[in-house]
């Protein structure tokens, strides 16, 4: 078997080249912003990136999936450097990986999906998120096993039988296949008991934080519900649903921190993860958070986008957020060119104030959050109320008509909170 993913020679950290193609259609610039994310997630397991090479090409070369004289001057360059990790922003085949096994020799060779496999591996705490994790581990290993085992080709017995007449490669899809079949097993007996759980929250508002990784999810849930919540500046800080029970002027509801989406995110994961993800399905209202200083945000935005139609859960009331916008730095987007936003107020000016659920925050400075609570009340007063009709109060409509800025201080004092079991 090839050496540990976290292991090196002489146990310092591992440093990687990554690679990356720059394909038909896509350019230079925009294939060195993917493997600039790609070297955030090599971050985020403690490697260290010493180079990025890109290729353009119409398509992956079919044996080595760069070509022959790219992958030599990458070799030469891991080589002379004492690199002993390679990192691919896209999958590899399985003729990839094993064409690419017997040029590299010794060094460890991981794709984009191995790498945020191993970030969620690390991540994951409940039994829930351990047990989805295994499974998408299990389930990119399957068709990966020929070049996971080296010694497959010896037998253990005589040809074409069973059992000792297995090759040893034959024996562990066996063993994997069974390995999946009890993870999936014990997936679907604690999926049962979160769907009991979500079933006993019929009667209550759900809201659900959806978005990029990385956007500030957790920072806002910290702010809006005062729980100490786990936040951190890297990709995947939490893997596992975060549920808090918040108050509003005695309006109560429940609030969702879920797993951020990236871009190329492994099938896998988004199938072991589906229950993690009926969070956001069952929710009643959206908060899709969007780090507004990215220079790629609206792509992000698409991405959650396409993921949201993907797991069919559009049909939500959604509040889009724009976040950090204290770290916005103006790389000319054409509608900034002459003048970028520098206050709320111009942001409110902004092409990206489509309509009225459109608000700007900096979660960490705690800029424009009370006017989001205010906006969170509206949407999750509305649905409670339709709920529990008799809870209306003409007092409250009046407070609401009237108080204005002083409503939005309110709720921020009156904010209650508690977390879900």
């Amino acid at each position: 078997m090839k050496k540990e993913f976290h292991s090196t020679k002489d146990n310092k950290a591992p440093r990687a080249v990554l690679i990356g193609l720059a394909l038909k259609d896509q350019t230079v610039e925009k294939a060195q912003e993917y493997l600039d994310e790609l070297a955030f997630l090599a971050s985020t397991l403690g490697i260290e990136t010493v180079k990025t090479f890109i290729q353009r090409l119409d398509t992956p070369d079919k044996k080595t999936f760069v070509g022959k004289g790219k992958l030599e001057e990458i070799l030469t360059f891991v080589h002379a450097e004492g690199i002993d990790t390679i990192i691919f922003d896209d999958d590899l085949s399985s003729a990839h990986a094993r064409n690419l096994d017997r040029e590299v020799e010794d060094l460890m060779i991981i794709d984009r999906s191995l790498l945020i496999l191993q970030i969620f591996a690390m991540r994951a705490k409940s039994s829930q998120a351990i047990t989805q994790v295994e499974l998408a581990q299990y389930q990119y290993m399957l068709p990966r096993l020929t070049n996971l085992w080296t010694h497959h080709s010896r037998q253990r017995g005589g040809v074409g039988m069973k059992g000792p007449g297995e090759t040893e490669l034959e024996t562990d899809k066996r063993i994997i296949r069974d390995k999946i079949s009890l993870l999936r097993k014990k997936l679907k007996k604690i999926e049962t008991q979160s769907d009991l759980r979500r079933k006993g929250r019929d009667k209550q508002v759900r809201v659900a934080l959806v978005g990029y990784t990385n956007v500030g999810k957790s920072t806002i849930m910290k702010r809006l519900s005062k729980a100490d919540v786990f936040a951190e500046n890297k990709l995947f800080a939490t893997v596992d649903s975060t549920v808090r029970k918040i108050t509003m002027n005695n309006v109560p509801f429940l609030m969702t921190d879920t797993v951020g989406f990236i871009r190329k995110l492994p099938t896998t994961l988004i199938e072991s993860f589906k229950s993690t993800l009926d969070e956001i399905v069952e929710a009643d209202i959206l908060i899709h958070v969007v780090d507004v200083s990215h220079e790629s945000f609206e792509e992000h935005i698409d991405v959650v986008n396409k993921t949201l139609v993907e797991i069919k859960a559009t049909d939500k009331s959604t509040i889009l957020v724009f976040n950090k916008v204290d770290n916005f730095v103006d790389k000319e987007y054409p509608p900034f060119e002459d003048h970028p936003p520098a206050t709320l107020e111009e942001w409110k000016e902004s092409y990206l104030a489509k309509d009225n659920n459109s608000i700007f925050i900096s979660a960490v400075k705690e800029e424009g959050i009370e006017e989001l609570k205010l906006k969170i009340f509206e949407l999750v007063s509305d649905k409670f109320y339709k709920i529990y009709p008799n809870h209306h109060s003409f007092a409250y409509n009046q407070l609401w008509m009237n108080q204005g800025g002083d409503w939005a201080e309110k709720l921020g004092e009156d904010s209650d909170t508690e977390e879900e079991d």
